[in-house]
């Protein structure tokens, strides 16, 4: 898996402080994607253990309390995505129980597959469906679309 963008410290991506992972690879195209440069697989820099083990890092820091982490892109359900984004998730959920997971895709909650479907155990969050321009409101919360739904898994 490979990814653009890594913040520490993100106010945007959920409820709370975050730790935000964007990760590479989306098959949806959406017209008006705000990320577009992340829709190639091949884009961005290859996520090492380096950059799982500094999430974990960041999740853990006292210092600066994050809520938990969220995963954007691209697509962290792009099925070239989902080993990498399961691993991390139960290392997450395993290390730093008391943090949330929140995740971004353009599928939709009954297209995921089988596979894709490993995932849904540890989000807490999940924002599905393509962004579509027409539907926009910059006034939602989370979302980008009025098409796309909020599915809270946990409290």
């Amino acid at each position: 898996m490979n990814y653009h963008q890594y913040y520490p410290i993100d106010v945007v991506n959920g409820p709370g402080t975050r730790c935000t992972l964007f990760v590479s690879g989306c098959v949806h195209q959406c017209r008006g994607c705000y990320n577009q440069s992340t829709q190639s697989l091949n884009s961005g820099v290859p996520f090492t253990q380096e950059a799982e083990d500094r999430i974990i890092a960041d999740l853990k820091d006292e210092r600066i309390k994050r809520r938990g982490l969220s995963l954007s892109g691209g697509d962290p359900l792009h099925p070239a995505n989902i080993n990498d984004i399961l691993r991390i998730m139960k290392r997450v959920k395993s290390e730093c129980p008391d943090k949330d997971i929140w995740v971004w895709t353009g599928y939709e909650l009954h297209e995921l597959d089988e596979y894709q479907q490993q995932v849904l155990p540890y989000i807490d969050t999940l924002i599905d469906g393509k962004f579509e321009q027409d539907k926009a409101d910059p006034s939602l919360d989370w979302r980008g679309s009025s098409n796309q739904i909020i599915h809270t898994f946990t409290l």
